[in-house]
């Protein structure tokens, strides 16, 4: 607690955030909606067993949530896997954790941006989707720039509206599948259309995982929230639990109302992005579409802001340790403004880019999970680092700090080996990059 307050003295971030704050952050970042652009995708790699896929993504998940929840008592700190790896493993590997982390929380708001271009390109096609995307851009990063509480008030309209629009979308489904029957048989969902394979559906949790990566950024407002780090531990569960029954029930309703198979998807890779659609359209009518493409643009943009907002809190606690250029760690009213400008400015450029070009997003999707990743197998080795290698708390719950963790970093590992080919060398190369920064910054200060 003392070393909490010494950093609250010299950084002025304000106290201000609750739990509802928290799980709004938390859900506006994960998005209730999120698989509705990643449906066809998960269905056409899992074999028609996409609602499996989320169930075993959670499951892989809440391993990681755990772990969050452990280190956030021990470090209630900015930074989030970053100085929870810097605690748990010595500064190197936490200045690698936030490294990595890196590709996820600048570039994943990049991606939620460019979703929103999209959709409001294909309701208003007479201005393009690079427009919507700067647009958006520039909303919410005015919002963040205000403060994180008044960006968390919008936020709650913003998720109520979401959540609305769920809940229209699974009363329909029901009632067109009461009225027509389902396309596929009722089990297929967790069992496959075809042949059930399970390296299909491991390989289709990598791309899952992007649906899920932001519920750890409720860790990065932890010297925001009032209450203390047991606050945030019971958020970024919550938020966890919450989005996966929130994500297997869509998907499971969305897949019963498909019109075409798996293997039809698998072979027609351009009716893979508007799948979700296409069966909205089929069972329930152009009008659910519509309502569905407003939510998911409105939505998306507003998970880009609460990204911006953690990626701007790591790169404040990575500044502030002298890591990163030290203006990083600058506050100013008890809002990092720097940081979140660097951190917009990166966002923008990235997703610009790929709104200008054809394959943009997927090369974005392509790199976004294995920085994540990588920086949750190095949270997992934290929770060992700290509790049962280094036992600064006397002797450790072996289940908790040992077992759970070990689990949970050996299924994120399978996941990543079962990853595009193209996000592991991009992977690899960033991780490179991040070595050869940490060496030039260990022989300027032996200098």
């Amino acid at each position: 607690m003392a070393e909490e307050a010494q950093i609250a003295a010299h950084t002025g971030l304000r106290r201000n955030l609750g739990f509802r704050d928290l799980v709004v952050y938390g859900l506006l970042f994960i998005a209730p909606m999120a698989p509705v652009g990643v449906f066809g995708t998960l269905d056409a790699k899992s074999h028609g067993a996409v609602a499996l896929v989320y169930v075993v993504a959670t499951i892989a998940m809440a391993f990681t949530a755990f772990s969050y929840a452990q280190m956030v008592r021990v470090a209630p700190l900015a930074g989030s896997v970053f100085t929870y790896a810097r605690k748990g493993l010595g500064d190197g590997p936490g200045f690698i954790a936030g490294w990595m982390a890196m590709l996820d929380y600048l570039l994943i708001p990049a991606v939620a941006y460019l979703f929103a271009g999209i959709a409001m390109e294909a309701l208003v096609p007479e201005v393009d989707r690079w427009v919507w995307t700067g647009l958006a851009v520039v909303i919410t990063t005015l919002l963040n720039l205000w403060g994180v509480r008044a960006a968390a008030r919008v936020g709650l309209a913003v998720l109520a509206l979401e959540i609305v629009v769920l809940v229209v979308f699974i009363a329909s489904a029901i009632v067109a599948l009461a009225r027509d029957g389902a396309q596929r048989d009722w089990w297929s969902p967790l069992t496959g259309d075809t042949t059930f394979s399970l390296s299909a559906v491991v390989g289709a949790v990598s791309v899952a995982v992007l649906s899920y990566l932001g519920f750890d950024a409720i860790a990065s407002f932890a010297e925001e929230v009032t209450g203390g780090s047991a606050k945030v531990a019971r958020a970024v569960l919550f938020c966890l639990a919450l989005a996966g029954v929130l994500f297997v029930a869509q998907t499971y309703l969305v897949a019963l109302l498909s019109p075409v198979s798996s293997t039809e998807l698998a072979l027609d890779p351009a009716r893979q992005g508007t799948a979700f659609y296409d069966a909205v359209d089929a069972s329930v009518g152009t009008w659910l579409h519509d309502l569905v493409a407003v939510s998911k643009a409105i939505g998306a943009a507003f998970a880009a802001l609460a990204g911006q907002a953690a990626g701007g809190r790591l790169l404040f606690a990575m500044g502030r340790e002298h890591r990163l250029p030290h203006v990083l760690g600058r506050t100013d009213g008890g809002v990092p403004r720097v940081a979140l400008l660097v951190s917009a400015t990166v966002t923008m450029a990235a997703a610009l880019w790929a709104a200008r070009s054809d394959d943009g997003l997927d090369h974005l999707v392509s790199v976004v999970d294995i920085g994540a990743l990588t920086a949750f197998v190095l949270l997992h080795a934290s929770v060992v680092g700290w509790f049962a290698v280094r036992r600064m708390e006397g002797p450790p719950h072996w289940l908790r700090h040992v077992v759970a963790p070990v689990v949970g970093a050996a299924i994120l590992i399978a996941v990543i080996v079962e990853a595009a080919v193209a996000a592991q060398v991009v992977g690899v190369i960033w991780f490179g990059v991040g070595l050869v920064v940490l060496a030039v910054q260990g022989a300027t200060n032996q200098s």
